[in-house]
C-alpha cells in the first residue's frame, strides 16, 4: 500500500507536516479531512515493500479481537480494518489490515481476502471464518478463534515453562565440568602423577577425561551444536527419522507424558472449535492432523478419521488408538450419546488444561533434585578420583 508525504493546514491555519499510508491519492485527502486537514501537498514515499510470511501471535490475536468487537458493535468490516490500519502499533498489523480492506473494497469476502496470505493465515482460520461469513456468526467465530489463540499462547509458554529450566541447569552442570577438567583437574593431576604411586582407574579414567577436555576442546565443545544440526537435518529430509524423534521426544521420562498431553489439549481445542462452527466431523480431524505438530500423533488421528468415516463411533474411533486417557473417551461417548460432543469436546479441553498445570507441577519439583544429585554424584567423582590418592600418600607417610 502506498505511503504519502504531505503538508497541510489545520483549523487554526497552521501548516502540518506527515506521513500516512493510503490506498491511493483520494484516499488520503478523506484521510486528512477526517483529521480536520486540508491539504496543501503530497507526494509518495518510494520506500521497500515489505513481504509478510507470517504476524506473530499476539499481532493475531489483536487484528481478530479488535474485528470481533466492532463487528459486536455494528461496525462494517471495512471501517473496523480501516482503523486497525491507522492506529495499530505495528507496522506488520497496519500492512495486514490494509492489505484485507483493499481487497475486500474489490469484491472479495473476508475469508477470501485472508485465504490471498497463506503464509499469513492458516488454512484452518480461513475456514472457520468461511464458515462464520457463511451461517452469519461470524463474530461468534471470530470470539472463538481469539479464546484459541489465547488458550494455545498459554499452552505454548506452559511448555515453554517445562523444557526451559531443565535446560538451564544441564547448560550450567555442563559448564561447571568443562571448567573443572580444563582449569582445575590438571594442576592437581600433575601433583597425583608426581607422587610416583599407583593410580587408581577411576583417577586414570578422570586424567583422559581430563586430556580429551585439554587437547580436544575445540571438537568437543561445538559437537553437541553439530550433532542438533544434523538430527534436524535428518528430520528435515526423512519422514521415518522425524518419526522416530517425535516419538523419543514422547517417551522422554516425566517430559513426555507432559508433552503428549499438551498436544492433545491443543487438538481437542481445536477439534471443538471447529466443531461448534459448523465444520463436519471428517474435515475437522482432517486440519487437525495438520496442526498435531506430532507424527505419532497425527498418524493416529488420521486412522482415527478413517475409522469415524465407515461409520465408527468418534469416540470407539480414538479409543481403538489408546490416544486420550479413558476418562476423555467416556467423557466423548456421553457427549455423543446426549447430542452434546461440543460441550463435551469443551470439558474435555478444560480437562487438559487442569492436568497440564498439575502435570507441569510435578515435574518441575522433581527435575530439580535430580539435577542437583546429578550435579552431586559429578563433583563427588571428581573429588573422589582426586582427593584418593592424596589421601592414601597421606596415610602410607603416617604409617
Amino acid at each position: 500500500m502506498p505511503r504519502y508525504r504531505y503538508r497541510a493546514i489545520n483549523a487554526l491555519g497552521e501548516v502540518v507536516k506527515g506521513e500516512l499510508t493510503a490506498l491511493h491519492m483520494p484516499d488520503m485527502q478523506a484521510q486528512l479531512k477526517a483529521a480536520g486537514l486540508s491539504l496543501i501537498s503530497s507526494k509518495e514515499v518510494k520506500s521497500r515493500v515489505i513481504k509478510l510470511s507470517g504476524l506473530p501471535q499476539r499481532e493475531m490475536i489483536n487484528l481478530l479481537f479488535h474485528m470481533q468487537m466492532l463487528l459486536r458493535a455494528g461496525v462494517p468490516i471495512v471501517s473496523a480494518l480501516q482503523d486497525l490500519r491507522d492506529g495499530a502499533d505495528s507496522v506488520e498489523l497496519r500492512q495486514v489490515a490494509a492489505s484485507l480492506m483493499d481487497r475486500i473494497q474489490n469484491g472479495s469476502t473476508l475469508a477470501d481476502a485472508m485465504a490471498a496470505d497463506p503464509g499469513i493465515f492458516a488454512e484452518v482460520v480461513v475456514h472457520l471464518i468461511r464458515s462464520g461469513e457463511v451461517t452469519g456468526q461470524l463474530p461468534e467465530v471470530l470470539e472463538e478463534l481469539v479464546r484459541s489463540l489465547k488458550w494455545q499462547a498459554e499452552l505454548a509458554a506452559q511448555t515453554k515453562k517445562l523444557l526451559m529450566y531443565p535446560a538451564f541447569v544441564t547448560i550450567t552442570i555442563s559448564g561447571v565440568v568443562v571448567f573443572l577438567m580444563v582449569y582445575l583437574v590438571p594442576q592437581l593431576v600433575s601433583f597425583i602423577v608426581n607422587m610416583g604411586q599407583q593410580i587408581p582407574i577411576h583417577t586414570r579414567a578422570l586424567i583422559w577425561l581430563s586430556s580429551a577436555f585439554v587437547n580436544y576442546w575445540w571438537l568437543i565443545l561445538p559437537a553437541p551444536v553439530a550433532l542438533g544440526f544434523g538430527i534436524s537435518l535428518a528430520a528435515r529430509v526423512s519422514e521415518k527419522v522425524r518419526f522416530r524423534l517425535h516419538q523419543a521426544l514422547l517417551d522422554i521420562p516425566g517430559v513426555g507424558p507432559v508433552i503428549k498431553k499438551i498436544i492433545l489439549a491443543r487438538l481437542a481445542d481445536s477439534f471443538g472449535l471447529m466443531y461448534r462452527t459448523g465444520i463436519p466431523v471428517i474435515e475437522a480431524l482432517g486440519y487437525c492432523e495438520k496442526i498435531s505438530g506430532s507424527l505419532p500423533v497425527q498418524r493416529a488421528v488420521a486412522r482415527a478419521r478413517e475409522r469415524i468415516a465407515t461409520g465408527t463411533p468418534i469416540s470407539d474411533a480414538f479409543a481403538v488408538e489408546n490416544l486420550f486417557p479413558s476418562l476423555v473417551v467416556r467423557m466423548l461417548k456421553v457427549g455423543e450419546a446426549t447430542g452434546a460432543l461440543d460441550d463435551a469436546l469443551a470439558n474435555v479441553s478444560y480437562f487438559f488444561n487442569r492436568d497440564i498445570e498439575e502435570s507441569i507441577g510435578r515435574v518441575q519439583a522433581l527435575i530439580e533434585p535430580v539435577l542437583t544429585v546429578t550435579l552431586g554424584l559429578i563433583l563427588g567423582w571428581i573429588m573422589l578420583a582426586v582427593m584418593g590418592p592424596i589421601y592414601d600418600t597421606i596415610s602410607k607417610i603416617k604409617a
